[in-house]
């Protein structure tokens, strides 16, 4: 089990280097991550290449037992980059370039960039294939743009587009160009679209996609040159968890697995529970169907200008075990010493600017060697889920352009698609139930529930895989605006919810945003309740369903707000509201994941979090309070906690931000 830190030498004086490393041994630290913003240091001027820093620093580590990943420099470019090469700073929608001095600011389809890229990864490549301690490397830091609009990047997207479409015929056809008297006549008169809210959406669709495989593409170039010169050396990336700026299946694909960087209260808040840190691990280890590495995550107060609140004491344990719950393999901590310069200043390590090891150096190092206690049971472990919630990007960032309803409500996620995921996810989460993210490609024959939040782009191959889902046993639930467009953003000519009326037997002949309204609206059965939808509501009309619930207002009274198919061997559910009570979705999900046969080992209480991993015969439950108040959980009985080796009775109590691993 690999556990450390994010560390910068090149920030500090080298005799201090001696006094990291023995720190970090003390700590029970075995791993840094080093280098991803040191490319001036690497290479000072082009071609001429510096690595005695680096291999001193990687000298004394490994005294101290420390193994390394380097990251390729690429997300901070040196100065006598752009001051030779002005033109790979992006070009803004205004015309103007990026001024250099932050990261993330080179045009992505730079050829000149993208051979600077190379030639420094070939070269950190080539120099450390075989230094003993270097176990791996990681591409760039957290991609996600800038987006481009220049000359370079125009043409290459209207070469993109002809590969996509190969006919102008196909792409006029495809973006419905007739609509404004906007069809092209020839490639090169392909726009970028430098307004969101105005251009064509199947434009805006595409574009998204383009700069997502702009990433994936650049990404794919060190992948290349990596695996050619260092073949004993893994590969990854740090992801950003529910970003969704780029497609993350598509940036996992060429990696030999997954690791994201792990702020759970990066924005505020108090103390409780930070179920987008767990949706953003499963998310994680979905991309490949994987175990996954934290390669950042808190380590104190963070922030630029400004700074978050600081971990209080157990916080920076129970974000591990968190993390570890739902398929962290190996840990590493940003940073390791706070810098004293740049716009990190705030950005807190594991130590302070003064380099002193106290109280959250303290912390880190017993969570290490808690962790490490688990090593042996955890080992051929992970999350194996009965549910799973297809998430689809594309249908994200279609939604994003025509989101069709204004949504204010606060939550963590931010976006309309995001959110709509969100509310199933949270019922999944207050429920113990652990869950996968699956792409629309994915095979749905493992999963005894599939959830699919607002499947806005729904081609007919996939609505006919999900009815077969659905008629060979699965169960399936969907929600408002599902299938209203195809692949390319265009609206289906079809009564909706189109090749899936069938399989959720239902007609939506209207549907309406409620902007500054309510529908109220009571469940029936399992969903007994008092509820109101707000947002925006579907007119359902069941054809072979039936109805889970009956609208307050006198004109929808004919409608259904929530409905329940048999169809074949399985059952279709549709909600066709917004709710905003959350027992709405409690109560949905305990009636989709009964149907389904999907029975959590506990339901834990209002605070703490409950996750299985298992493998090999063996299985962890893993139990954390989020709170700073003591939690009685009710467990199996006669099980071993294995992190104080005390047998469970029938009920359990977790201390204030504590954890329990029960062997069950």
């Amino acid at each position: 089990m690999y556990i450390g830190v994010d560390y910068y030498p090149e920030h500090w004086p080298t005799e201090r280097w001696e006094t990291d490393a023995r720190l970090m041994q003390e700590a029970g630290f075995n791993v840094v991550r080093m280098a991803e913003f040191a490319w001036v240091d690497l290479e000072p001027q082009e071609g001429q290449y510096r690595f005695d820093w680096l291999d001193r620093a990687l000298a004394i580590l490994a005294e101290r037992g420390i193994a390394a990943i380097l990251g390729t420099p690429t997300a901070a470019m040196p100065a006598w980059v752009q001051h030779r090469y002005p033109e790979v700073m992006a070009l803004q929608k205004d015309g103007t370039r990026i001024a250099w001095g932050v990261r993330k600011n080179n045009c992505m389809s730079s050829p000149i960039y993208r051979q600077l890229s190379r030639k420094i990864t070939r070269a950190m490549a080539e120099h450390y294939a075989q230094t003993a301690n270097v176990i791996g490397w990681q591409t760039d830091n957290e991609f996600g743009g800038p987006i481009c609009f220049c000359d370079g990047c125009k043409k290459t997207f209207q070469d993109w587009l002809r590969r996509k479409y190969q006919t102008l015929d196909a792409l006029n056809a495809a973006w419905g160009t007739h609509f404004w008297g906007q069809k092209y006549g020839s490639w090169d008169e392909i726009v970028l679209p430098t307004d969101d809210a105005g251009h064509n959406p199947s434009l805006l669709l595409d574009w998204k996609r383009f700069n997502s495989w702009l990433n994936v593409t650049f990404q794919a170039e060190q992948v290349q040159i990596l695996r050619e010169v260092c073949p004993r050396h893994f590969i990854t990336h740090n992801f950003m968890g529910l970003f969704y700026e780029l497609n993350y299946y598509d940036l996992a694909r060429d990696l030999d697995f997954v690791s994201w960087d792990n702020y759970p209260f990066l924005h505020g808040g108090e103390v409780g529970p930070t179920p987008h840190a767990s949706a953003a691990a499963d998310l994680m280890r979905s991309l490949k169907r994987q175990n996954f590495w934290i390669m950042e995550t808190t380590a104190g107060p963070m922030g630029w200008g400004q700074m978050s609140r600081n971990p209080r004491p157990g916080e920076i344990r129970k974000m591990a075990f968190n993390q570890y719950a739902h398929g962290a393999d190996h840990l590493v901590w940003f940073r390791w010493r706070t810098c004293t310069a740049g716009r990190e200043q705030y950005w807190h390590g594991l130590l302070g600017h003064d380099g002193k090891p106290l109280r959250r150096y303290r912390e880190a190092a017993a969570t290490a060697a808690d962790l490490r206690r688990l090593e042996t049971e955890l080992a051929g472990t992970t999350v194996r889920a009965d549910a799973a919630i297809l998430y689809d990007y594309e249908s994200g960032w279609a939604f994003r352009y025509q989101p069709a309803y204004e949504n204010n409500t606060p939550h963590r996620w931010g976006e309309n698609y995001l959110a709509a995921a969100q509310r199933f996810y949270l019922a999944l989460y207050r429920a113990g139930v652990n869950v996968d993210f699956i792409p629309p490609s994915a095979d749905l024959s493992g999963y005894k529930a599939v959830l699919a939040p607002h499947l806005y782009l729904l081609p007919d191959e996939l609505a006919a895989r999900l009815s077969d889902y659905v008629q060979n046993g699965g169960v399936l639930l969907a929600d408002c605006r599902t299938g209203v467009k195809n692949e390319t953003s265009l609206c289906h000519d079809r009564t909706l919810p189109g090749l899936l009326s069938d399989a959720l037997g239902i007609s939506i002949e209207e549907y309406e945003a409620l902007p500054g309204f309510d529908y109220p609206f009571e469940g029936q059965d399992s969903l007994a309740g008092s509820y109101n939808a707000h947002l925006f509501a579907d007119w359902v009309t069941p054809t072979t369903a039936e109805s889970l619930g009956t609208f307050t207002p006198g004109h929808m009274r004919a409608f259904a707000p929530v409905t329940r198919n048999r169809y074949g061997q399985g059952w279709g559910y549709y909600a066709g509201v917004i709710a905003r009570e959350d027992a709405f979705y409690d109560r949905l999900i305990a009636e989709v994941l009964q149907k389904a046969g999907v029975q959590p080992i506990l339901t834990p209480p209002e605070g703490v979090e409950a996750s299985v991993r298992q493998g090999g015969g063996k299985q962890l439950l893993f139990l954390i309070n989020h709170t700073e108040q003591p939690r009685r959980v009710n467990v199996p009985a006669g099980k071993t906690d294995l992190l104080t080796g005390h047998i469970t009775g029938e009920t359990l109590t977790l201390e204030p931000l504590g954890v329990a691993v029960l062997k069950l």
